[in-house]
């Protein structure tokens, strides 16, 4: 019985560890662009994923360079971000409704 129990806590934890993480929409504003680096610096609320209680103003990277076009400072934004090579990246970005 107690290696059922061992099994079956070891097949549960792996699902756990496996499965994508939930995307966050992250609110913030546009401060800055700087297309020829790639990068976008943003001011934001809360980031739970990254530990972040309290909102920052923080350059990101862009995981792809062309949604920098849809955006100019001064825009609010719904965005999504990540951890990429060790470089806050935005992966998902749209202005605020």
């Amino acid at each position: 019985m107690k290696r059922i129990l061992m099994t079956a806590t070891l097949v549960g934890g792996l699902a756990l560890a496996m499965a994508p993480a939930v995307a966050q929409t992250i609110d913030g504003q546009v401060t800055k662009i700087d297309a020829s680096a790639q990068k976008i610096t943003i001011k934001h609320g809360p980031i739970k994923k990254f530990d972040m209680d309290e909102g920052h103003t923080m350059v990101f990277r862009a995981q792809d360079p062309a949604m920098l076009k849809a955006v100019k400072p001064g825009d609010k934004i719904k965005f999504e971000a990540d951890k990429i090579n060790g470089q806050f990246t935005v992966i998902r970005i749209e202005k605020s409704k």
